[in-house]
Formats: structure tokens, sequence, C-alpha cells
């Protein structure tokens, strides 16, 4: 997890908010492709892809986040 470690913390935190909320109209394509892939439509590649470009930031977050806690 030393990678984890080399993410800086305030360039993280941004990015992960700003991408999991962009668009921010209509609505944003993280909440979107949640919303497909609890339904069962999450099956092109270009959404399955966006779900993860809007989602990885946010994951890291958290698990930096957990590591932190942990510590």
């Amino acid at each position: 997890m030393r990678w984890l470690d080399r993410i800086p913390l305030p360039v993280l935190l941004p990015v992960a908010v700003f991408l999991a909320l962009a668009p921010f109209s209509p609505e944003p394509h993280l909440w979107q492709k949640l919303k497909m892939l609890a339904d069962g439509t999450l099956v092109k590649p270009l959404d399955i892809f966006d779900l993860f470009l809007h989602g990885t930031p946010l994951v890291l977050l958290v698990m930096k986040i957990a590591v932190f806690v942990r510590k």
C-alpha cells in the first residue's frame, strides 16, 4: 500500500470530488452509472469505462482515509 501513501491527499481530494460530481447537470455520471449498474443496464463498454473513470478517484480517497484512520 505504499503506492497509496505516495498520492498526496490535497491533490486526491479535489480530483475525487470533482470527478464524482461531474457533470453537474442534469445528474452526475457516477450516480447515473451506479443506477444503471443496479438496474442491470450497464452493458456498453463506454458506460463501464465512465463508471471506472468517475469512481476510481473516490475509491482511492476512501482507501487512503481508511488507511489513515487505521494508523
